[in-house]
């Protein structure tokens, strides 16, 4: 009985062996792949180099001081005097583009009617501002339909209309997302706002 006991301890330590060699691959395996992760996850978070998110044709941020790669046509000061820009605050730049008519619609569920003009800014290179003056019709309409959503109460306060600018952003990043694969709009500003 003691040989037939031999085979199969045998057998039993050549299981063992390859399942331990399986096991320690698999764990080598799983070690890599996050290391390699990890690597990756550095390097899109700047730990290493420089890394963009927005893909490699995507408007970049412009530093103070530096010319925009893309200016917008008509937005320079008509060489009287160059910006200068401050050393506070933000590193980038801000630029503006002034939608040229207002913009008028009824409150939601009220005989009120609303009238705002309106501005955008970014930090972001001027195709940004190219992209909303090139698709000002489309933004014209999704602005309209926030303002038609707001409630009369809600553009009374000043977190009201604070709600109202960051839905009016977001608005108008889809659509340029939509457009042209990037939103950049940082803020919508009111550069006149009347309710009657």
């Amino acid at each position: 009985m003691a040989n037939t006991d031999q085979p199969a301890d045998d057998n039993a330590k050549k299981k063992g062996g390859k399942g331990g060699l399986v096991k320690l691959a698999l764990a080598g395996f799983v070690f890599v792949g996050l290391g390699a992760g990890g690597a990756y996850g550095a390097y899109a978070a700047g730990l290493f180099g420089t890394a963009q998110d927005d893909g490699d044709d995507a408007p970049v941020f412009v530093r103070k001081g530096e010319s925009d790669p893309f200016p917008l046509l008509g937005s320079d000061t008509d060489g009287d005097i160059a910006p200068i820009h401050g050393t506070g605050g933000s590193d980038y730049r801000t630029a503006y583009y002034s939608f040229s008519d207002s913009f008028t619609s009824n409150l939601s569920s009220s005989p009120a009617l609303i009238q705002v003009d309106l501005a955008v800014s970014t930090q972001r290179d001027g195709r940004v501002l190219m992209w909303v003056k090139t698709h000002e019709l489309a933004l014209r309409s999704a602005i309209l339909a926030v303002l038609a959503e707001t409630p009369e109460n809600e553009v009374f306060e000043a977190e009201g209309r604070e709600d109202l600018s960051n839905r009016l952003t977001t608005a108008i990043n889809a659509v340029l997302e939509e457009k042209e694969g990037f939103g950049g709009i940082d803020a919508v500003h009111f550069k006149g706002f009347l309710v009657q």
